[in-house]
Formats: C-alpha cells, structure tokens, sequence
C-alpha cells in the first residue's frame, strides 16, 4: 500500500517526469502563475518509483489527483521545520495560522458539551439545528440579514471544504470559473477535480486589487458557470467597493453564473471600515452564497468549522454533496461554535483592534529599512512589493536563506502575484519588528532619512 505522507511527492513526480506544469488548465490564453502553472498530465502515464527513495509502486495515482495544484503551504511548513530543526531562530509569516487562543468562553462550552454523551454519536449529517439558527441569527444581529436556517445555510467541515465543494457541485468539464489572481490558491484545488477550467481575474494595483469584469472577454464570460470573489482579501488585503459587488452580481444575472463569496476574513476590516456581508446586496442570494469561517474571527482554525449561507438551491446542491461525504462536525464543535456566534463580540472587535497594531508596527517598521509597504484595508495579510529587479520568489527564497525569514511569495497565488510577497500578521509585534529588521540588514533596501 502506498503510504499518504508518499502521495503528493508521487503527485509532483509524475508531473516533473510528464514534463508539464501543475495545476488546472486556463481557459482561452490566460496568464499563467509561475511555478504553480496550470496544465494537465497524460491520464495513462504510470508512475513507478518514489523519487524519495526509489521504492517501486505498484500503484498509479489517478489522473484526478495528478491534475491537482501543488500545495504550496505544505512546502513553507516543511522548509520553516527543517530550518527551526537545524538550529536557526525561524520567524514563519509564510501561514495565516492564527497565533492567539480562541476566546475561553467558547472553550468552556466546548469542554461542557463534551461531557455530555449525547454529542458523542453522529451529528445530523447537514449540521445541528442549534448552530444553524445560531447562524440565522448573528446574520440578523450583525447585518440585519434574514436567512433561513434550514433552507438557506449549510454547515462545513471548514471553509476550505466548502470553497472545493462547490465547484463539484456546479461544474461540468468545459465549464470555466473565474478566479482572483492573486487569490487563495485552493479555489484551483475544486475546479481540478471538477474537471472544469480557470480563468483568472486579474486583480491590478491601479484599480485597488480589486476585480474588473470588463475584463473578461466575451467568449470566456458565456461559458462561464461559477465566480469566486473573496473579500477582504487574501493575499492582497484589499476590501472591495459596494460598486464592486454590485458589478460581480450583475455579471453573474447575465450570464447565469454562480458567485461564491468567500468572507473568512470578514470581520478583519481597519480604519474605519465596516465588516460587509454579500447577502446585504440586492440580488445576491438570487445569484449566490457566502462562505464564512470561525478560524480567523474567532480564532478557531483548528477546530473546523465554517458555514455557508445564501441561494437555497445552491445551499441543497452542498447539502447532498456532504451527505455522501461527511457525518458533519463533532457535534461538541458544532455546539461551541454556536455559542461563539450568539455570544458577546467583544473578543472579535479586540482581535481586529490587535491586528491593526500588529499592521501597523509592522508597516512602520519595513518604513524604517527603507521598504515602502502599503498598509492593507483588511484581513490579516501585508501585501508587500518585492524590490526592484528580483522575482517574488527570489526575494522569498533569499529572505528564508539570510534572514531566516518566511514570506510567501506572490506568485504561490497566481501569475498576477508576481512582484510582491504576503506577509502574515500572526505573529506578535515584536517578531514582525524583528522580521523586517532581518530584511533590513540584507541591505536590498536603502534606509530613509
């Protein structure tokens, strides 16, 4: 039997042997994100040895699995461990791994329905009731939204489950679904193994990081069946206009699109700005859903649990889907996560108020060595342009190498990544200090006066 921790390294050989790029086919002549790339293997190439230890297989991965994106975040945990292990003090803002301890009254609730045995069979295969109208109502308390907990919310194994899922859900092979690039690279992972293709949506710094659908030629947009939009935005920061949302949602009224929101880092918004929902817009639940987490508000990552909230045919196609894949969450979990979303929202505002210092000592510590980085608008990322000259992962590989530093350069998001790296904020003050004066001392910035 071919062990798991072997699977993805069979994977990515097969792609070095085929000679091709990783990842989902672009649609039409899109751009396409260096390293990462986008293509195809030959389905009847058999794979025979294991390029860690030359072992034979007597197993061939599907061509399914060899059509899937490399996991970029599984190599900068891998590299930050082998470098921690061999003595180096590393500082890892290469993950959005949050870094405080979720808030003790949501512990206390976990701990409690634990203890009780009748959460310890199977939960409901589509959630608890009790955490869908938990749902339904911190809609209507934080937007005044009304949605219906039984027809209009799903509950996910975590946010990243359901962004894949409903690619299975909506799309064919020869379907196309829009992505922002840079974005979070695990839209890629669903339209794979849909069999679908990608076309990405540019996000440019002239127009903010933020979407332009007047991009997309006409021949892509009238085969286009899904759209992910997510903001605010990971990589970038940015958090999009009203007028940008309004722009998707008529996009997808025209052409019979769905839009998946993905709002993980919704509550994450600075200087004066007010978290946002999708379904708040007129004509988004008629066109699509929002995909909300507990990971980063919360500070859940760990626990895996998300929901998604929105168009009731869209919620039911995600709903029979899990039926054949999942028994839902620990019901302990699903319990403590409902208690998280009625209880106080003192915990999430101080949380946001501790990222925006983080962002901002952060900022004015890169001013300081002479590198000039915008501060984002929301999420817990720092958007950062590479200096003159170097490619993104240059710059990441040398900062890792020198300054025992990891970034995640641009181009792990996209094509359209190129010329930044991503910084997370999940580190206290003082390590964000002392990361930007290690890059200081590389000399590859000039100090300002």
């Amino acid at each position: 039997m071919v062990r798991r921790g072997r699977a993805r390294t069979l994977v990515h050989a097969a792609r070095r042997q085929a000679g091709r790029p990783e990842g989902p086919k672009p649609c039409l002549d899109a751009p396409r994100p260096s390293r990462q790339g986008f293509g195809r293997l030959d389905p009847n190439r058999v794979v025979t040895t294991d390029e860690e230890d030359g072992r034979a297989l007597p197993f061939r991965p599907s061509s399914r699995l060899q059509a899937l994106p490399s996991h970029f975040f599984a190599r900068i945990v891998r590299t930050a461990r082998e470098m921690a292990a061999a003595g180096h003090d590393v500082i890892n803002l290469g993950q959005g791994n949050p870094d405080l301890p979720t808030p003790p009254h949501i512990v206390e609730r976990l701990v409690a329905a634990a203890r009780d045995p009748r959460t310890h069979g199977y939960s409901p295969f589509d959630g608890l009731p009790e955490l869908k109208e938990a749902i339904a109502a911190w809609y209507r308390r934080r937007f005044g939204v009304e949605v219906d907990p039984h027809r209009e919310v799903a509950i996910l194994i975590g946010a990243k489950v359901g962004l894949q899922e409903i690619s299975l859900c909506l799309l064919e092979p020869g379907d196309v679904a829009l992505v922002p690039d840079p974005g979070y690279p695990d839209y890629w992972s669903g339209i794979a193994l849909a069999g679908a293709r990608l076309h990405p949506l540019p996000l440019r710094p002239e127009n903010g990081f933020v979407p332009d659908f007047a991009e997309v030629p006409p021949a892509v947009a009238e085969k286009v069946r899904l759209v992910f939009l997510n903001s605010p935005a990971n990589p970038t920061g940015a958090v999009y206009p009203p007028e940008a949302v309004q722009e998707a949602i008529a996009f997808a009224q025209r052409y019979g699109a769905a839009l998946a929101f993905d709002a993980a880092y919704l509550d994450l918004v600075y200087d004066g700005r007010e978290p946002m929902s999708f379904l708040q817009f007129p004509g988004a639940r008629e066109v699509g859903v929002e995909f909300h987490t507990l990971s980063k508000s919360f500070n859940m990552a760990g626990w895996r649990i998300a929901f998604c909230a929105g168009n009731p045919d869209l919620i039911a196609q995600l709903n029979l889907l899990q039926d054949h894949l999942h028994c839902s969450q620990f019901p302990a979990i699903q319990l403590a996560a409902a208690a998280a979303l009625l209880g106080p929202y003192e915990p999430v505002e101080a949380l946001r108020d501790e990222y925006r210092r983080r962002r901002d000592a952060f900022v004015a510590a890169c001013r300081r060595i002479g590198w000039e980085v915008p501060p984002p608008a929301g999420s817990f990322f720092v958007w950062c342009p590479v200096p003159a000259g170097m490619t993104a992962a240059d710059f990441a590989d040398r900062v890792l190498r020198e300054a025992h530093t990891v970034v995640a350069p641009g181009t792990a998001f996209g094509a359209h990544g190129e010329g930044y790296v991503r910084v997370s904020l999940t580190a206290p003050v003082e390590r964000l200090e002392e990361a930007a004066e290690r890059i200081g001392r590389l000399g590859l910035f000039r100090p300002l006066p």
